[in-house]
């Protein structure tokens, strides 16, 4: 209510000197006198919204007829009055209550009253001191209240001192900071002395809450009052200050604007005067020339001259413009019909691949008949989409760039791996800020050509959420069918992805959708073997090495048991890349050597290589050195190539309670469940006693318990190890075995034969007993193996015995073996008990 915007409007000279002339009207009235108590009896004026401090002068609305007899009675006898401040200003002030007021008012006078628009007036009034409401003496027609004179004392302590000087440094930077502000309001303040007048100065002079206002008003005591308004002043700086910045930096980009539109403005007028023209009008031409000479399909080309028609009509500073722009670059920049010739012949494309990569059969002769049918000219040709499934490290990747070298294509790759939103494929609508086109037409941009070869990376890989499923859109760019039209969320045009030949790579198959896998057609990586890695480092890992550790000229070479040593002790992968790094571990220490003048081998040896790579990280599991029972040699296979896996069986006393251990899954625990119903079935021509299952425990262990397990291939190798533990027949040390056994004894077919047969033939086993229907796979074997091992086909757990087993059946009673066995057993259980307690 400081604010002086009330004042009618009227020229400067005549407004200051009525102005000068009305304030002078106040300081003629007098204070009222008070009683011998210090009492003063005076008409009342409510005020609502509005807190008038002592020694103040401020303009005041009276619009209540109560209010405006009690200021024509006060100044029709010169007196003051005194004002009452309503605490709620929602409330009606003609009813109020005196408890809806606060109990501390302000005597004050008031000065001519001016007239205003209705039946409302507004004057100037000049407020003198704190006075305590003690009662309505009249009520009708306007209010005389009874109040006592407060008066303030203070002490002029140092402490006093300091609250005064810290409170006026306060208000100096208010009013540097804000401008409504004057600066005399500051001046002023230097000059007060008194404490509390202080106070309620800087109190008038700031825009406060009305509640603020009152709790100032009804605080008597001078230093907590400026302690409070300390306090306010600190919070109401930090709220300038922060408005000072928003406003600094609104105005600078105020400026800015205005700057780059004279600019604009400028350059428009110069370039006019050069002949140049307007660059806005420059651009939409050559826009509309790209158009024309760019070869778009029909729907493209109706969506591009629509776009365009929509940019000529828009203002040059609309929003719009940049989007459609983009837009419509877009599709200028996709490539449409634009294709590379494939090199059809097959004999090149061989050759390539050949000499790129060792291995991978598979792969490189579904390639060879996709180029010779495409040599035929038949009328229609479907793309091939691959699936490429295998370990990490097989060469997935690096085969789909070769066979872009092979066919003359571009080879463009987009990973999968997180992705997790379909717009990532898709692209999102226009109708979003910073829209662009999905990945899959950003890839095809930077192509350049319609028919690159394109690998999607990481296939099993994608995920999905609350933004959609990467994978289901996926479905219309690999579907032969339907990725002729691919329809991309940003574009809203037809695509023709069918001349793209799509390679993706996975790890596993079991993570991507059905509907997706349904429509690729897989070639599984199964790993690289022994043999092969030697090939591969020989050809293609050395070479590189020696290139990038700078020792091409030293002619160094590696022997072939030093990269044995380096394959079987320093990695256990299915890939190559830890045997990449491993060799060039090596070649660096060698470089190391030469770089510090020092003499080295040019042919690396094994001890060299134990030498430059330290203790060995991984141990090849070899096969047994004697014949023993209750153990035969199974061969498994994992990602990382065969494994020989040892099957240990103990028969202790008990109850006939079958212990299964070392970490394996579900389905090798059924396995073993059925090699002992067969052994049960079978205990008649095994000449087992028919109750010896009922007093006996098996315990069934294979070793590296560290290690997960599981697969029903090692059937026979379990039901061979119980048979020898509970007939006592020794198992031949030398015999390896793979197959899934039936209750009725059955042998039946398994996976992975080349990786296993190749890790029996490493692990020194001279014979190995495979099922009948995995005759077939004898034929990925490399011939040596089968020349230096026998291979023995099988078809009932009957023959695996007559192989796997020697010597007869002994003819010592069973009961005392297991007697002795379980007597050790206690001991051990009664030591072991001794030890916990």
């Amino acid at each position: 209510m400081s604010d002086n915007n009330w004042y009618p409007p009227s020229d400067g000279e005549e407004f200051r000197a009525n102005l000068h002339q009305r304030t002078e009207e106040l300081y003629r009235v007098q204070d009222g006198e008070p009683d011998a108590d210090g009492y003063i009896t005076l008409p009342v004026v409510l005020l609502r919204d509005i807190v008038v401090f002592p020694r103040m002068v401020s303009p005041i609305y009276i619009a209540d007829q109560s209010n405006l007899l009690a200021v024509n009675e006060a100044q029709a006898h010169n007196k003051t009055l005194i004002a009452l401040t309503q605490i709620d200003a929602d409330s009606d002030i003609e009813n109020a209550d005196p408890g809806e007021y606060l109990s501390i008012g302000v005597e004050m006078a008031v000065g001519r009253l001016l007239s205003m628009q209705g039946d409302n007036h507004s004057a100037l009034v000049q407020s003198r001191r704190r006075v305590v409401f003690e009662e309505f003496i009249q009520t009708e027609p306007f209010m005389i209240a009874r109040a006592k004179v407060l008066s303030e004392s203070y002490t002029l302590t140092q402490q006093l001192t300091a609250l005064m000087r810290s409170t006026r440094n306060l208000f100096k930077r208010c009013v540097e900071l804000d401008h409504s502000l004057p600066e005399e309001a500051h001046l002023f303040s230097i000059n007060i002395s008194d404490p509390g007048w202080l106070a309620d100065m800087i109190a008038t002079s700031l825009s406060l809450p009305s509640k603020e206002r009152q709790d100032l008003l009804m605080m008597v005591d001078p230093e907590a009052r400026l302690k409070r308004l300390n306090q306010l002043l600190a919070k109401e700086i930090d709220v300038l200050a922060l408005e000072g910045e928003i406003q600094t930096q609104v105005q600078t980009e105020v400026d800015r604007t205005q700057r780059e539109y004279y600019l604009r403005e400028q350059m428009k007028v110069i370039q006019n005067e050069l002949g140049e023209g307007d660059i806005r009008s420059r651009e939409i031409q050559e826009l509309n020339e790209k158009i024309s000479k760019k070869k778009l399909p029909e729907g493209a080309l109706t969506q591009a001259k629509r776009e365009m028609d929509r940019l000529k009509l828009m203002p040059p500073m609309a929003p719009e413009v940049g989007i459609i722009r983009t837009y419509i670059e877009w599709i200028l920049d996709l490539p449409w019909e634009k294709a590379t010739e494939d090199n059809l012949d097959v004999k090149h494309a061989a050759h390539v691949l050949e000499e790129n990569h060792y291995g991978l059969q598979k792969a490189k002769d579904r390639i060879i008949e996709y180029i010779a049918v495409r040599s035929l000219k038949p009328k229609k040709i479907r793309q091939p989409i691959l699936c490429f499934v295998g370990p990490p490290g097989t060469g997935k990747t690096s085969l789909g760039r070769s066979i872009a070298q092979a066919l003359g294509r571009e080879f463009v790759r987009l990973s999968l791996g997180g992705v997790r939103d379909e717009a990532e494929i898709r692209g999102h609508r226009r109708t979003y800020i910073g829209a662009m086109p999905g990945r899959i037409l950003q890839t095809m941009r930077r192509a350049g050509t319609v028919n690159p070869l394109f690998m999607l990376d990481e296939i099993d890989k994608l995920g999905a959420d609350f933004r959609g499923d990467p994978s289901a859109a996926l479905l219309e760019v690999l579907d032969p069918e339907q990725n002729h039209a691919f329809s991309d969320h940003y574009l809203e045009v037809a695509y023709n992805l069918s001349k793209v030949i799509f390679i993706t790579t996975a790890n596993t198959l079991g993570t991507i959708p059905p509907a997706l896998l349904d429509r690729m057609e897989v070639i599984e990586f199964p790993g690289y073997i022994e043999e092969e890695k030697l090939e591969i480092a020989k050809r293609f890992l050395i070479p590189r090495q020696i290139e990038e550790t700078g020792l091409d000229d030293e002619g160094l070479a590696f022997q072939e048991p030093a990269l044995q040593k380096i394959i079987r002790e320093y990695t256990y992968e299915a890939g190559v890349r830890n045997l990449e790094r491993e060799i060039g571990r090596v070649l660096r220490k060698i470089a190391r050597m030469k770089s510090e003048g020092k003499t080295f081998s040019h042919r690396i040896s094994s001890s060299a290589v134990a030498k430059f790579l330290g203790p060995v990280q991984y141990f090849t599991t070899q096969a047994e050195g004697k014949d023993e029972i209750g153990v035969a040699t199974a061969i498994a296979w994992t990602v990382n190539g065969g494994e020989i896996m040892p099957v240990e069986v103990l028969i202790l006393e008990g109850k006939g309670n079958l212990q299964i251990t070392g970490q394996i899954g579900d389905i090798m625990q059924e396995s073993a469940q059925a090699a002992l119903s067969y052994l049960k079935s079978r205990a008649g021509s095994l000449e087992i006693k028919s109750n010896l299952f009922e007093n006996i425990d098996i315990h069934l262990h294979i070793p590296e318990g560290a290690i997960p397990k599981d697969g029903p291939s090692a059937g026979i190798t379990i039901a061979t190890a119980l048979v020898s533990a509970v007939t006592k027949r020794p198992v031949r040390h030398d015999v390896g075995m793979t197959g899934e056994i039936t209750l009725r004894g059955r042998v039946l077919p398994i996976g992975g034969v080349r990786e296993k047969v190749l890790a029996a033939h490493r692990a020194g086993l001279k014979t190995v007993l495979i099922p009948k229907r995995n005759e077939k796979d004898l034929a990925e074997v490399p011939k040596a193996v089968k020349r230096d091992m026998k291979i023995i086909i099988v078809d009932h757990m009957d023959e695996v015995l007559t192989y796997a087993i020697h010597g007869s059946v002994k003819k010592t009673k069973p009961r005392a073996t297991i007697k002795k066995a379980s007597s050790m057993e206690n001991a051990h259980d009664k030591s072991s008990a001794s030890q916990e307690v």
